[in-house]
């Protein structure tokens, strides 16, 4: 059963500084839709992290919505929350100023989307974003990736939701825990940069011949973290995309950049925190499945991973 736990009020974050976030969100539910299972660790949500001589610490994996639904920290999240120390998430939302922000989905050196994708496809992508509220300067401007992630994601929620994520934060604050980012929003965008332009471009033109339908593939997301199905988070095989020969090629890209090389950095910036203990772990579920996934890396440095809820 998921419980509500009481934090501190707390002003929202600006819609530029959540945007990181919603980096994270959108991709979370793409990739659940376009990953191929691995074995090990199909099922949960919360992990114990032990070894003898280290006190315990907790592996959450999230879904970066912000949706009742998946949102509210459930009592044995709260309970391993209180037994930490300290919270190492993703990205904190920090001091990322609005320039900052637009020059990682920006385009370098006068580059313009419409060149990469042409002038029909561009139009489409105009008229979708400026739906959402874009500039037309920013949007002449965007990176195809960022294009992508805006288009293919969850429409904007100008609700007063907040995410799991945020929640663990202000619970975190409230109990004067230590909170950390495993990577920097710098860290992300370059992720993102490092999968090839035709791959981008893929990408983008697949999500703008979905763009008038619902959403899908978040709501199968949604399903799968409710139901705590690692396994059914990295592949739902009714999601666009799937069964379609050539955009595999482009998916395989896409899960290696974003996911598998980011879960390594990830692990690498948890190796010493973890000797020490006591820190509470919360990562897009996304990064822990298979045997490629945070949780069998965890493992293979000696620890024990015990399934919690």
């Amino acid at each position: 059963m998921i419980v509500p736990m009481s934090v501190a009020s707390e002003p929202r974050d600006t819609a530029r500084r959540r945007r990181v976030a919603g980096w994270l969100g959108a991709t979370c539910l793409a990739l659940a839709a376009a990953s191929d299972p691995a074995a090990g660790y199909d099922g949960g949500r919360l992990w114990r992290v032990s070894r003898a001589g280290v006190p315990d610490s907790y592996v959450l994996g999230t879904i970066h919505v912000a949706d009742d639904r998946v949102s509210a920290i459930a009592r044995p999240v709260a309970d391993a929350l209180a037994k930490s120390r300290s919270l190492a998430m993703e990205i904190v939302p920090g001091p990322v100023s609005g320039e900052d922000l637009d020059g990682l989905e920006s385009l370098d050196d006068g580059a313009r989307l419409e060149s990469l994708i042409g002038p029909l496809a561009y139009g489409r992508v105009r008229v979708a974003l400026l739906t959402r509220g874009l500039r037309s300067e920013a949007i002449e401007r965007l990176k195809p990736w960022a294009a992508w992630l805006r288009i293919g994601g969850p429409p904007s929620d100008a609700s007063d939701a907040r995410s799991l994520d945020e929640n663990l934060l202000l619970a975190a604050r409230e109990r004067r825990m230590v909170v950390w980012s495993l990577e920097a929003a710098e860290e992300q965008a370059a992720a993102f940069d490092t999968i090839p332009v035709d791959t981008q471009v893929a990408l983008l033109l697949r999500a703008l011949g979905h763009a008038d339908r619902s959403y899908p593939a978040g709501e199968s997301a949604i399903d799968a973290w409710l139901r705590a199905d690692l396994r059914a988070l990295a592949r739902w095989p009714t999601a666009p995309g799937v069964g379609d020969p050539a955009m595999d090629i482009h998916y395989a890209r896409l899960i290696k950049h974003v996911i598998h090389d980011r879960t390594t950095l990830l692990h690498h910036r948890l190796f010493m925190p973890l000797r020490k203990g006591r820190v509470f772990i919360a990562v897009g579920a996304s990064h822990l499945h298979g045997d490629e996934g945070l949780l069998a890396m965890i493992a293979r440095d000696g620890y024990r991973i015990t399934r919690v809820w």
